[in-house]
Order: C-alpha cells, then sequence, then structure tokens
C-alpha cells in the first residue's frame, strides 16, 4: 500500500484541529470527563514506557540497557502496528474533553505520535545513515561512563553480545532501502565510513567497547579481574569486531557502489509523500516547499541588506562578495590552535553567563563542559553542538573555524540556546515525561537560533565582524530553506546548492560542503531552525504591541523556555493565552491603583 498525501495532510489538520470545549459538551457529566482524561493519561504513559525500549545505544536516561530490542524487520513491523494502534486510542479520545491541561498535552503529543508513526511507515530504519549520523557511532555514544557495579555489567554483557545480531540486521536495513531507492546518494556518502574504519582497528583493550570496564576492573581482586577481562577481550576480537568489519566491508564494497545518484528525497518511493512528512515533522506546520523556498528568498533578501550595512560599519570598501571571500581568507580571523578555538568558546559563554540574569528569571542548575568534537566524527560534522551537560566545539580544520562566528555559535549551542534550555526542560516537573524528555527541532532549533539574535541586545557581539558572524549564521539558516527545498523538490544539484550558500553567506568552503551534505541526506530536518524563530520572533513583536508597558522581556522569555519542547501551534496558543492574562492583570490593577 501506497500512503496518500491526504493520510498524511489529514494528520497534520488533526494535530492542530482546534481543541475546544463547546456548551454542549459543558452539559457532560463529570465521569466521562474524568475518563477521557484517564484514558489519555494511560495511554501516554504505556506508549512513552514503549517508546523507551527502543534505543540502541547502551545507556538510556535510566542507565546501562542490556540486549538491544529487536532489530529485525519483524521488530519494526511490530512497531508500526503498535503505532498505528496507539493513534486509532488517541483518535478515539474525545479530545475536547479533557482538561484544559490535558488540551495542551494532547497537541503536543499528537505531532510526537504522528512522527513516530511515519518514520515506521516510510521505514527510516532502512536508511539509517546520512554524512552527519550514523548508527554506529550512535551504537558506541554511551560508553563513556563507567560501570558501576554487578548489575550494570550484567547489562553491559547482556548488550555487548547483541551488538553483532543488530549489526548484522542494520546491514540487511541498509540493502533493502538500497534495492527500493531508499538511501543516501553516493556523493555525499564518500568517506563517512571513518568512525567505522576506527572502531574495527581498536581491538580487546584498545576497543571503545571496553572502556566501560577499565575502572570496574581495577576494583576487583587480580584473579576475579583477568576472568572478566579476558572473557569481555573474547567476546570484543571474536565477536564485536569482525561484526563491524563486516558492516565496513558492505558500506565499502556494495552500499556506496550501488548509492543512488539522484539527491531529491521525491526520487524516494512515495517522495512527495515522505518529504511532506518531513516538513511537518520539522517544522510542525502545515506547510507546502513552494512556501518554504519563498519564504527563504524573502528572508535572504533582507538579511542580505542588513549585511551591507555591516560591511560599511567594518570600513570594507569592496562589494559584499569580496568581503565575503576577505573573511574567508585572512588569517587574522582564524584559530592557531585548538586551544585557541575552545578558550574563546569559554570565553563568550562566561560573557553570556553575566547577562542572563537580564534577561531571564528562570536560570537552569545544570552547567555545561566546553569540549572537542571527537577525532573520528570532526571531518563530517557541524562547527559545533550542544547538549544539556556538553557543548561540543569543532576543532578539526582551524582555517574553516572563523573566530567572528564563535559567539552567535556558542549563544545558539550553549547559553542560553540548547544546554540552557534543554536543562530547563529536564529541571521541569510540572511536565509530563513524554514532554520534558522529547525534543521538536522547530522549537529546540527556533529558540537556539533566537538567542542568536538576542545576542546583539546582551551585548554579547564586540565589533563589526562578529556582528556581521551573527548575520551570516542567520543568512546560513535562511538559504537553508531555500536549499533544502530546491534539493529535494526543484532539482537543484550539489553544485548550484554550494553555490547558493557560498554566494550569501561567511561559511568557509568546508563548512559549505559538510552542510549541503547534511541537507542532501536529512530531508527536512534544515527547515527547523528559520521556521522556529520567525514564529518566536513574530509572538515577541506581537506581545510588545498588544501589551505595551506591560511586556516584560524576561518572562516572555520564561513562558518560552517553560514549555519544553512543542509545536508552535502550541507555542501560539500559550502565548496568547499569556498574553490575555497579563492585560486582565493590567485591567484589574487600574481598577484598584
Amino acid at each position: 500500500m501506497r500512503i496518500s498525501m491526504g493520510v498524511i495532510l489529514s494528520f497534520i489538520l488533526l494535530s492542530f484541529a482546534p481543541l475546544t470545549v463547546s456548551a454542549q459538551n459543558h452539559q457532560l457529566q463529570v465521569s466521562e470527563l474524568l475518563s477521557a482524561d484517564q484514558d489519555f493519561l494511560l495511554l501516554t504513559e504505556e506508549e512513552f514506557a514503549y517508546r523507551q525500549e527502543f534505543g540502541f545505544s547502551s545507556r538510556s536516561s535510566k542507565g546501562w540497557r542490556g540486549a538491544i530490542p529487536d532489530p529485525s524487520e519483524a521488530g519494526f513491523k511490530g512497531r508500526e502496528k503498535a503505532y498505528r494502534s496507539y493513534l486509532d486510542r488517541f483518535h478515539a479520545i474525545r479530545l475536547e474533553t479533557l482538561s484544559p491541561e490535558n488540551q495542551v498535552h494532547a497537541k503536543v503529543y499528537a505531532h510526537q505520535l504522528q512522527s513516530i508513526w511515519a518514520e515506521l511507515y516510510f521505514k527510516d530504519y532502512q536508511k539509517p545513515v546520512n554524512s552527519d549520523t550514523a548508527f554506529w557511532s550512535e551504537l558506541s555514544s554511551g560508553l563513556q561512563r563507567p560501570i558501576q557495579n554487578e548489575t550494570e555489567l550484567s547489562a553491559y554483557l547482556a548488550w555487548l553480545e547483541s551488538v553483532p545480531t543488530f549489526l548484522s540486521q542494520m546491514r540487511g536495513h541498509m540493502d533493502q532501502g538500497l534495492r527500493r531507492g531508499f538511501a543516501p546518494p553516493f556523493i555525499s556518502m564518500q568517506g563517512r565510513d571513518k568512525a567505522l574504519v576506527a572502531l574495527t582497528l581498536a581491538m580487546g583493550k584498545d576497543s571503545a567497547y571496553f572502556a566501560p570496564l577499565r575502572s570496574y576492573l581495577e576494583n576487583l581482586p587480580a584473579n576475579e579481574a583477568a576472568v572478566l577481562e579476558a572473557q569481555f577481550v573474547k567476546i570484543i576480537n571474536t565477536k564485536i569486531i569482525p561484526a563491524h568489519q563486516e558492516l565496513l566491508s558492505f558500506y565499502q564494497g556494495h552500499y556506496l557502489q550501488k548509492a543512488p545518484k539522484s539527491l531529491a528525497a521525491l526520487s524516494y518511493p512515495d517522495g512527495k509523500a515522505y518529504y511532506l512528512s518531513k516538513i511537518y515533522e520539522f517544522t510542525t506546520l502545515d506547510l507546502s516547499a513552494d512556501a518554504i523556498h519563498q519564504i527563504g528568498l524573502d528572508e535572504v533578501k533582507s538579511i542580505r541588506a542588513e549585511m551591507e550595512e555591516t560591511k560599511k560599519k567594518a570600513g570594507f570598501k569592496g562589494d559584499l562578495s569580496a568581503f565575503l571571500q576577505f573573511l574567508r581568507t585572512d588569517p587574522q580571523f582564524y584559530p592557531q590552535t585548538p586551544k585557541d578555538l575552545l578558550y574563546k568558546a569559554a570565553h563568550v559563554s562566561k560573557r553570556v553567563d553575566g547577562k542572563l540574569s537580564q534577561y531571564f528569571g528562570l536560570l537552569p542548575r545544570a552547567r555545561f563542559a566546553i569540549v572537542p568534537v571527537p577525532d573520528d566524527i570532526a571531518p563530517y560534522y557541524t562547527a559545533g553542538r550542544g547538549g544539556p551537560s556538553t557543548y561540543w566545539v569543532n576543532t578539526y580544520n582551524l582555517p574553516s573555524r572563523p573566530l567572528y562566528s564563535l559567539p552567535a555559535l556558542t549563544l545558539h549551542e550553549s547559553a542560553p540556546g540548547h544546554s540552557f534550555q534543554m536543562s530547563l526542560s529536564a529541571e521541569n516537573s510540572v511536565l509530563p515525561p513524554f514532554r520534558a524528555q522529547t525534543y521538536i527541532s522547530a522549537y529546540g532549533e527556533g529558540w537556539a537560533l533566537y538567542t542568536e539574535r538576542l545576542g546583539v541586545e546582551m551585548g554579547i557581539y564586540e565589533d563589526a565582524y562578529e556582528h556581521f558572524g551573527m548575520l551570516s549564521y542567520q543568512m546560513w539558516r535562511a538559504a537553508r530553506l531555500v536549499v533544502d527545498t530546491g534539493i529535494h523538490t526543484k532539482g537543484w544539484t550539489r553544485e548550484q546548492a554550494i553555490g547558493f550558500m557560498k554566494d550569501n553567506t561567511a561559511l568557509s568552503d568546508h563548512e559549505i560542503h559538510t552542510e549541503i551534505d547534511r541537507y542532501i541526506t536529512w530531508p527536512g530536518q534544515a527547515l527547523s531552525y528559520y521556521i522556529g524563530q520567525l514564529e518566536i520572533v513574530r509572538l515577541r513583536k506581537e506581545s510588545m504591541q498588544k501589551l505595551g508597558k506591560a511586556f516584560d522581556l524576561k518572562a516572555f522569555h520564561d513562558l518560552i523556555l517553560k514549555q519544553g519542547s512543542v509545536p508552535l501551534g502550541v507555542l501560539r496558543d500559550s502565548v496568547s493565552d499569556w498574553q490575555n492574562q497579563v492585560l486582565d492583570s493590567a485591567g484589574k490593577n487600574l481598577q484598584n491603583p
């Protein structure tokens, strides 16, 4: 069966249909109201627990996982069937009878359910590698934490024993995807096996898979430690390494050789519906590719005008093209050593720390470290990436890492961007787990991009070059709207996309190439950033106009961050409710001075 555009659109419309309580519904019995709430809460608890079972990294939020859940085709078909059932149960609930709080939760939950089901329906597991990430890197990503006790040791042993089967099954999924034309194109996947090569070369105690055992073995009697060490070395050398070697041979000798030449998502099976599902997943909105493409073109034009003004403030006499070339090539703008880059990032982050209390009432308790991107993935990784505990800075190819862009990158990836935002979400005890522990890209990336602009108000950009770096990053995200839709729906070539990015941003050639390959192999993800930022900026302007002197920027920021990750439609509703509350409070204060 092929999924129709109408099916996808019906899911989108369902998610954003207003969940209101009519006058007639006020007559419902309390027991019916409670029943709907109970059904909804039971569904979310059951489904989210089920969802948590299916990661394949060695670790989850609860600790070491144990054996990897069934990675077979039948296993994924079972998950698809389960999510079809979850969707049916969700649709059967009379959403308008839910409590106001649960009506909001339901809008968030609808997006999560439908995005997961679409990934299973379109068999995204048959395309488990792209130019940015690969399952073999995710597989080993949780191996830094030491094993603490026998329970964890048993769980890790079970997980380790299941790795060869998992790799074999994933190899089979990749082959099935390849056979039906559902694989990333050859041009963007060359050399993406560097991390896999590294995993095949490190044997025994040198393997990443031995790392969790080191400190545990040190605390055992020597004879017990020797026995356990031998046991795990044997598993690694006779099962884990050979399984990685087979995967590497498949990737280099078959997968790459038969990878498709077409770049467009439209060339995939049911390509139009697939790309539409990705637009919905990553923007949370009912937007067409053509509409997004035009938004991008309009924003590129607007930002380009700002760039011209900033170029003049920098005192540069040539045209914008010459200025971009100057920024890409002049040594004054580039770090000489990895420490130069890391120390500059740390300096910016501490300057931001000194300003946060002026713009936010909510401040997270968690802190983040600044660390370099691991060597095995750095050549194809983004300039930086942030999470609740870590801000990764890419120190590979230093001539491609301009210092004038680092303040914007730091605001985005650390505080008050991702590290700040994700920590506040995790610390928000009011939110149910399915909200607190889930990331919706349009909200998360939109917020982080918004904070880059906020850096102007915060006084973070110290000269015209750093301000231009911020504009270049804004242009980069606006240009993504044009490039992603151009590649996947309008027949753009890789060279055409590279040229558009080079003409409009100050990104280095290396960054441009890795970014374009990311958009080619990860359809739709790039759309989330600027679409999300536009909505947050629009909501701020609307609030300022509507509230006038009653508008409080710190309160507005706190409201946005209290949400956790939400679809943009939910964000709109929350801001609208807040505006009405502020106006109501202001009116009461005027009546009772």
